[in-house]
């Protein structure tokens, strides 16, 4: 049985690990979480702790589930509830329940992993406040992934304040542990940093923007020192939650650690009334022994099987061009359908249309809310320019920025009372635009009509949604005073509730995610949008790090990747067509720039790329990823692609090198997961390697010429030796 419960403990299993909880005292302890045990018989382990006569209270050190504020644990807490009577928010929850069935908690409007499921459900309460907290931990048949997510009802007389509110809390044994994190910015998102915890230290990633944020991202891992791509043990926490979020990574004063993550109490409170309820968002919790590639191939999974709509876990995605970086805002109608019909002959599938199209839009200081085409660049109207370019035989995007308003624009001066915004403070415009105000429905409502109706109006199959700014004054007059801290959070719920019903009206549109690029790359958004545009750098070496960062939670087909031009628009930076597509097919793969404008010999690569792509993206999309080698490490990037077989049939390895050196030697790379006892033969050369020998011995990348060149090796399956 996948969960067990006997004598106030309490055994999670997954195919291959172990949760396990106790009762003592009642009080709910997280005795072991790891590799799968046979059985629970492990409360022995206790005795690890240090002994009662320490200076602190019990609190300080067991192995809470659920710790809480004022009995004497210190660390991050799992909710503070105030008394609003009182003021004060001492909070003791204790084993009140539990039980198993089968299906997993319903969390709309927050999104939440699907699928065949079993949760064990732990019912904890506060005598005195009457706060319960019900905790939830799901299980699928195919992931070692455990979904948990936290629901506080107010069974007391009177309201309470809800501040500190978090998803999961997953304390881990003392030793030497490092935390993984992905910090980064606008155009460098994600970058991998590893640094060593240590004891008496507590460090906080969060975001407060109103968004997951480029800053930090709401994905964390704590790893034992030794740890590497292919070994050692890993635990992680990824958030299913697409705003403000605080993520706590601490180590006690005797070497404990603990990995939690919640709201952020800097932008969120909550009045829970009596007989009302609070539900926290999800989290997904993964332990792997097999290093953070081990971690990553499990997340893969559970991101394609529980996270992303159903439609589109296996869907191929179409190879697009986006006239963004083309055109900006400067096109008309023929511009565009030349560039559609040069699209159409490299063999490239859809059109997407960027900025510049609504309004009187010519530059990013005016018309965001009025979403209606501008006929001094579009006289025929959008339905006209969708028809012509559908039929050349190419499917038609649409980039929208809903959730944004500029002053300069007929919204706001119908309606400026729409934005965030504090009562008798000035309005910080970035980028000369202003947030909608979510959580009202009217405005809600408004943002789901104006993009429905363009959708209802015109065969578009694809939609890009941007979302360009971080929040300040993120309050809302709409809202009573004791409720303002409430806003970020009802923003997020309306935004998921539009996007639920854009999903359900138009289900074979295919919705990309974007904030400033990467900003909002989180399940949340992965719930509802099967892809995100990773960064608006689209400068190949960039993008080899921000796309390995990316990968150590969610997979390939998670990620859009374009060509661009050279030199990059970025960083100025020149490299060859090859490079740049090379590095781009490892995720969606499209195109940002003008083709009508390329070589013929940079078509020609552009036709091989597109032909590349179109017969191996199930491969790409759809196997199994393997990181190789570190470009934060290496002079060398290189990851890998395999078929889901045990032993797998067809791989595809890629090797990017940065810089070129004199005399340097020849690189290599070393295969994962290959069968040791077949042989493999590189298409392109013929070559035949046996599998032992890709893995152990490496395989040499020879001829890359200069800096910023690439290779592309493909790999059969020949013939199994005994």
């Amino acid at each position: 049985m996948p969960v067990t419960c006997s004598a106030g403990m309490f055994h999670v299993r997954t195919s291959g690990t172990s949760l396990v909880m106790t009762v003592e005292n009642g009080l709910l302890l997280q005795l072991y979480y790891g590799k799968r045990l046979k059985d629970a018989e492990i409360k022995y382990l206790l005795d690890a702790y240090p002994p009662r006569a320490s200076f602190d209270t019990p609190m300080a050190y067991l192995p809470l589930a659920a710790p809480a504020v004022g009995t004497g644990s210190y660390c991050q807490p799992s909710v503070s509830a105030m008394r609003l009577k009182t003021g004060d928010n001492v909070t003791d929850l204790r084993y009140r329940s539990h039980r198993v069935y089968e299906g997993k908690p319903e969390l709309a409007p927050l999104p939440s992993s699907r699928g065949q499921s079993r949760t064990l459900e732990l019912t904890l309460e506060d005598s005195v406040t009457g706060l319960v907290a019900v905790l939830s931990y799901s299980i699928f048949p195919d992931t070692d992934v455990i979904s948990v997510s936290r629901r506080y009802e107010n069974e007391g007389g009177e309201p309470l304040l809800l501040r500190d509110a978090q998803s999961a809390s997953m304390p881990l044994p003392a030793g030497k542990l490092d935390l993984v994190h992905f910090p980064g910015a606008w155009a460098r998102e994600r970058s991998v940093t590893r640094r060593e915890m240590r004891a008496g230290e507590q460090t906080l990633l969060k975001s407060s923007r109103g968004a997951s944020s480029h800053s930090n991202n709401p994905s964390v891992m704590i790893a034992e020192r030794g740890a590497s791509e292919d070994c050692g043990n890993v635990y992680g926490q990824s958030f299913v939650y697409s705003g403000d979020f605080l993520c706590c990574a601490e180590m006690d004063n005797y070497g404990f650690a603990r990995l939690s993550i919640g709201m952020n109490p800097e932008t969120f409170s909550w009045i829970l009334p009596s007989g009302e309820a609070f539900q926290a968002p999800e989290a997904a919790m993964l332990y792997s022994d097999s290093g953070f590639n081990g971690f990553s191939h499990e997340m893969h999974r559970f991101v394609l099987s529980h996270i992303v709509r159903a439609s589109w876990e296996k869907r191929e995605r179409p190879i697009l061009i986006n006239n963004w970086e083309a055109t900006y805002f400067n096109f008309n109608e023929e511009k565009i359908l030349k560039i559609a019909g040069e699209a159409r002959e490299l063999g490239i599938e859809m059109f997407v249309l960027d900025d510049g199209w609504f309004g009187k839009r010519d530059s990013d200081n005016c018309s965001l809310g009025d979403w209606k085409a501008d006929k001094s660049k579009l006289p025929n109207g959008l339905e006209h320019l969708v028809s012509e370019v559908t039929s050349m035989g190419l499917k038609f995007g649409l980039w929208f920025e809903p959730e944004m308003v500029s002053p300069n624009s007929e919204l706001y001066r119908e309606h400026p009372d729409w934005c965030l915004h504090a009562e008798g403070r000035p309005r910080t415009e970035a980028r000369s635009q202003l947030i909608l105000d979510l959580s009202r429905d009217e405005v809600a409502e408004y943002v789901y009509k104006s993009v429905a109706s363009v959708l209802r109006g015109c065969d578009i199959t694809y939609v890009k949604w941007d979302m360009n700014r971080n929040m300040t004054e993120g309050f809302s007059p709409a809202l009573p005073p004791e409720r303002q801290l409430e806003t970020h959070h009802r923003y997020m719920l309306n935004l998921y509730r539009v996007f639920a019903r854009l999903n359900d009206e138009f289900p074979n549109v295919l919705f990309e995610g974007c904030s400033g690029g990467g900003g909002r790359f989180d399940l949340g958004m992965l719930a509802f949008m099967p892809q995100i545009w990773t960064s608006d750098d689209t400068d190949p070496m960039e993008r080899l790090k921000i796309q390995y960062g990316t990968s150590f939670f969610f997979p390939p087909s998670a990620m859009g990747a374009h060509v661009s031009a050279s030199p990059n628009h970025q960083t100025g930076r020149a490299t060859r067509m090859k490079t740049r597509g090379e590095v781009a097919l490892a995720g969606n793969f499209g195109f940002e720039l003008d083709v009508s404008k390329l070589s013929d010999e940079d078509k020609a690569e552009a036709k091989r790329l597109t032909a590349f792509v179109k017969r191996r993206r199930s491969l790409i999309s759809g196997g199994t990823f393997t990181r190789l080698s570190s470009p934060f490490e290496n002079n060398l990037t290189a990851w890998q692609f395999a078929d889901k077989h045990e032993k797998p049939q067809s791989v595809i390895i890629c090797a990017y090198r940065l810089l070129a050196e004199p005399n340097g030697r020849v690189l290599s790379v070393h295969a994962q997961g290959l069968d040791e006892k077949a042989d493999y033969r590189d298409i392109a050369s013929g070559k035949v390697y046996s599998g032992g020998a890709l893995m152990y011995a490496g395989l040499p990348i020879p001829e890359l010429c200069g800096d910023f060149d690439s290779r592309v090796i493909e790999l059969e399956k020949v013939k199994s030796k005994d």
